[in-house]
């Protein structure tokens, strides 16, 4: 396997006419592996800042850190309107979260939208986004987390992402490494750009427009830009595509009724379409003689059950049911934003020169999701609808269950509304020839008010459902209307209202659950409410540093020693207040949520060296070595050191070698921290189920049976233990999530090692070579309930903290709460190597031709939950391929640029390695991957003008679509996407 996939890759190296892969479908001369150097550049002598470094470095001296850049120009020919889009296609972020991750069901309490990077697939918390360097405030409470809609696309001068030795530069957060991006300066005149793009399928529509005013003064010394950008980007519906929307065209991988009990050599899952929650429907689920199974539909027919599969998480096939399709609402949320620049700075002398950036941010987003649903719920034989509805039909003197999906309840969403301010001020200047200061500021806000729309508030619905006749007036009302002690608890609510007082003035109007759309509005609008929350992150950044070479005093065969030091004060704080409705836990599908504030502050003090021990010498052509160091001191985790050596050796000019040794660490941000104990609801699928039991470590079946029988299980019940298949152990639990403020930092060393080629027989070609190393120790890790549930049982034994924070009920077995928290008892591992190559060569009659790659390697992605515990491999499974490449050719001749670009990545598994080990017939081979993904792109440009340019393009195609059983991978459910756009400059 490892052969055919090396083989592969050298075969997309080789061919000329597949023009290497590197970020997206975008020019690869503006993806470089490092600065310009002497050769190639007509400022030989020019001394530029690089990201990885404050030390002033000359354009021709060789990185230590592997870099890769993303230029204007390969944002601009890579067509996507949201720039996470584009830089996912980078090797080191293929694991990034993009619009479709945030959006309908898989986004996040108060994250909808976001688009946050992700390097190395070790997660966005520990990933550092800077901007010109210097540190952006979150978008998201409590985290560190920022939103890449923040950046403004058009003032864009390049993007950096770097490996290795970051946290020793920028400080925490880094561990996996740093995306940087650098704004332009000194822009003088008028940019004017706008694109609009849409999907082959008239949806998905992208609308991008900005316009960009500078200008130089005083001879030169101070320049002033003023930008505006706007962004807006449809919302897409799960119901826009079939194999999402479509019971009939939507799969689902399936336990096969027919392989009960398991036949080896059959699979056990199978696609099967029209899936449905089984005993709930979208009218309701009526279940007159209470015996867990629906008799009618809310409608007044005879219930038809479909065909039931057991062990599937309680699904049928066909019947009334409510389907899968569509359920989770959208693949992509509405976004807008709203982006406002200035920058200026002003060169009083060559002494003092001050600067300052000015940023507002206005992100709307929006979303649906799925609706709230009602299991078993309690209609009493006074019920007039219930009464209506059977009345001849059948009887009803016990009342009835009702099961439903509330669709015309009113399908729950959520609405952020995003503000950042960040101000960046300073001051910079020469001290000497051979040393220069910087003095700077940031101040960061970011505002949120997140609405969750379509909640019912628990009281009031299970009031309004308790329907009576009133005697006097023979109308139908609220129990509690005539009666106001009338107690609610046949439906499980068992606390008195707080919402409203119960009598005839209260308000409450009935709601008849029968049907689809039966109910008044005006009962709907007493019941349901939009629950405003509000957050505020706030961020204080002071530095200031020295940086220079000591070239005054000595220098090295290689040059001057270059060196710089500082200090830094920095102050994070966040603060999340939700709804009073929340915070009373009043609502009926949302739990009890507390105000979460918390903040941190650190102080640290930072030094580095450059050393070039040789140059242009026999042999030694550059020889270098670097060092850095960073102590901190922070407010709640204490004292922490970074630190970073590396080293460059090029025995000729041709050939460099390369390697980077650090150490990093993360200090636990605000919500790992001090998040108070909240609630909420998890679908869990009992890991201790016959179906499941065979997918984890081989702990697991032993470790199941100690819990069940902790329960109080005899050895028969525990045999016929299988809570897949009763509908009461399927719904969502309860459970509870909360910080740590016992967490410790954790701590990652990171070794890279690489060769750079430059052979001065191709003049234009640069290609390289990196591997990376990554272990993470002691790492802060907060798992899902339905991963604290698995983590409990999957470890050598079940006296670890996984199962300490798993309630499972007396006399049944089954999971009844969780609490998750944040722990530092992971290990994270991952090694890998980048390559990258670039080659532009001219022609006398053809024009000028860019060639690009970048690609990766993924060796091992391992976690280690606890100490001792199985080894959880990671590697080739969703968003963690083997093998990954991007690349394309640029064709540039006269007025006319066409690029064509590729993006691909290896097959990744379906299942778990672990699930796989553990149960090789899980599915029939063709379904054990995810298909690889090819996505194609052309972009097509010309210049009318030497200040007018009008392009056309087209992203996917051939229009590949996702996987079957899945809506958004391996590639976007977007498919086939075209766009147009124009740029004026002058």
């Amino acid at each position: 396997m490892k052969i055919r996939s090396v083989t592969r890759t050298a075969m997309l190296l080789s061919a000329s006419t597949l023009a290497v892969v590197a970020l997206p479908a975008s020019a690869q001369e503006a993806q470089t592996t490092e600065p310009q150097t002497a050769e190639t550049s007509s400022e030989s002598e020019a001394v530029i800042i690089v990201t990885g470094s404050r030390i002033q470095q000359r354009s021709d001296y060789n990185l230590a850190n592997p870099l890769v850049t993303v230029t204007p120009e390969a944002i601009e020919q890579a067509g996507n309107t949201q720039l996470v889009d584009t830089l996912a296609q980078n090797p080191a972020l293929i694991n990034s979260l993009t619009g479709s991750r945030t959006s309908g069901s898989n986004a996040d309490f108060g994250a909808v939208g976001v688009q946050l990077l992700d390097l190395r697939g070790l997660g966005e918390n520990r990933t550092l986004t800077l901007v010109n360097g210097r540190r952006h405030v979150s978008s998201l409470a409590g985290t560190a987390a920022v939103d890449i809609n923040t950046i403004p696309t058009d003032l864009i001068d390049g993007i950096d992402v770097l490996t290795g030795g970051a946290s020793a530069i920028y400080g925490a957060d880094g561990v996996s490494g740093v995306v940087n991006f650098r704004l332009k300066r000194n822009f003088e005149g008028l940019i004017a750009s706008g694109q609009m793009g849409i999907s082959s399928r008239g949806d998905a529509g992208q609308r991008q427009g900005s316009v960009t005013v500078g200008r130089n003064f005083s001879d030169g010394r101070g320049n002033v830009a003023l930008s505006y950008e706007f962004l807006e980007t449809d919302r897409v519906s799960g119901d826009r595509r079939d194999y999402v929307g479509n019971p009939l065209k939507s799969f689902g991988l399936v336990r096969d009724p027919t392989d009960i009990p398991d036949n080896p050599n059959k699979p056990d899952r199978v696609p099967t379409n029209d899936l449905r929650y089984a005993d709930s429907s979208i009218d309701g689920a009526i279940d007159l003689d209470f015996d867990g199974i629906p008799d009618y539909t809310g409608s007044g027919t005879v219930y038809r059950r479909g065909r039931l599969l057991p062990s599937s998480g309680g699904l049928t096939q066909g019947g009334d049911s409510t389907p899968l399709a569509g359920y989770q609402g959208d693949l992509q949320a509405y976004n807008r934003v709203h982006n406002v620049n200035l920058l200026a700075h002003y060169d009083f002398s060559d002494a003092v020169s001050v600067f300052f950036e000015g940023k507002y941010v206005r992100n709307k987003t929006s979303t649906l999701a799925q609706p709230s649903f009602d299991f078993f719920t309690y209609l009493t034989p006074e019920n007039p609808y219930l009464e209506r509805r059977f009345a001849g039909i059948a009887d009803t003197s016990n009342g009835a269950l009702i099961s439903r999906d509330n669709f015309d309840l009113g399908v729950r969403g959520e609405d952020n509304d995003r503000e950042t301010v960040r101000l960046v001020g300073g001051f910079e200047g020469r001290i000497s020839d051979h040393a220069r200061y910087e003095l700077s500021y940031v101040y960061g806000q970011t505002k949120s008010k997140i609405l969750l729309t379509n909640y019912r508030i628990a009281d009031r619905y299970f009031a309004a459902v308790d329907a009576v006749t009133d005697p006097g007036t023979g109308n139908v009302v609220c129990r509690s209307n005539l009666d106001p002690s009338a107690n609610i608890d046949p439906n499980n609510y068992d606390a008195p209202p707080t919402t409203f007082t119960p009598g005839a003035n209260s308000g409450c109007l009935p709601l008849n659950l029968l049907g689809n759309g039966v109910r008044s509005q005006a009962a709907l609008d007493w019941v349901n409410a939009d629950i405003l929350n509000r957050a505020t992150i706030r961020q204080h950044v002071v530095s200031g540093s020295i940086s220079g070479d000591f070239g005054q005093f000595f220098e090295l065969p290689g040059g001057p020693v270059g060196f710089a030091i500082g200090g830094e004060y920095r102050k994070e704080s966040s603060a999340f207040l939700p709804d009073q409705l929340l915070q009373q836990g009043a609502l009926a599908d949302f739990s009890l949520q507390l105000p979460e504030q918390g903040s941190f502050d650190v102080k640290e003090a930072f030094a580095e060296l450059s050393v070039p021990v040789l140059r242009d010498m026999p042999f030694a052509h550059n020889l270098s070595f670097g060092a850095a160091v960073r102590l901190s001191d922070y407010s709640t985790v204490g004292k922490t050191t970074t630190w970073k050596i590396d080293g460059t050796y090029a025995p000729i000019s041709d050939i460099t070698f390369r390697g980077t040794l650090s150490e990093a660490v993360r200090a636990p941000n605000i919500t790992e921290l001090f998040a108070p104990r909240n609630g909420g609801f998890s679908l869990i699928s009992d890991p201790c189920d016959p179906i499941n039991i065979s997918e984890g470590t081989s702990s697991r079946s032993g470790n199941c049976t100690a819990q069940l029988t902790a329960a109080g299980l005899t050895p028969a019940e525990i045999a016929a233990f299988n809570p897949e298949n009763d509908p009461q152990a399927t719904v969502s639990l309860p459970g509870f999530s909360g910080g740590n403020r016992n967490l410790r930092e954790e701590t990652a060393r990171t070794w890279t090692a690489g060769v750079v080629l430059r052979p001065s027989f191709i003049p234009g070609l640069i290609a390289s070579f990196d591997w990376y190393d990554i272990k993470l120790k002691n790492a802060v890790n907060t798992p899902t309930a339905q991963e604290l549930a698995e983590l409990c049982v999957d470890q050598p034994s079940i006296d670890n903290v996984f199962c300490d924070n798993v309630t499972r009920a007396p006399g049944t077995g089954y999971i009844s709460s969780y609490f998750v928290q944040p722990q530092n008892v992971a290990n994270f591992r991952t090694a890998g190597a980048d390559f990258k190559l670039n080659y532009t060569f001219r022609t006398d009659n053809a024009g000028t031709f860019s060639l690009g790659v970048a690609g990766g390697y993924l060796d091992r992605l391992e976690f280690i939950p606890t100490p001792g515990a199985t080894v959880d491999v990671d590697r080739l499974e969703a968003y963690n391929p083997k093998w990954n490449a991007t690349g394309d050719i640029t064709w540039k001749m006269d007025d006319l640029t066409i690029n064509y670009g590729i993006s691909w990545f290896s097959k990744t598994r379906r299942y778990t390695v672990e699930t796989l080990a553990a149960n090789p017939d899980i599915a029939a081979p063709e379904y054990l991957w995810y298909k690889e993904k090819w996505q194609h792109d052309v972009y097509v440009a010309f210049d009318v003008s030497d200040k007018f340019r009008f392009y056309v393009g087209g992203n996917n195609i051939f229009d590949q679509q996702p996987d079957i059983a899945s809506s958004n991978y391996p590639i976007s459910y977007v498919g086939r996407y075209l766009y147009a756009g124009a740029k004026i400059t002058m």
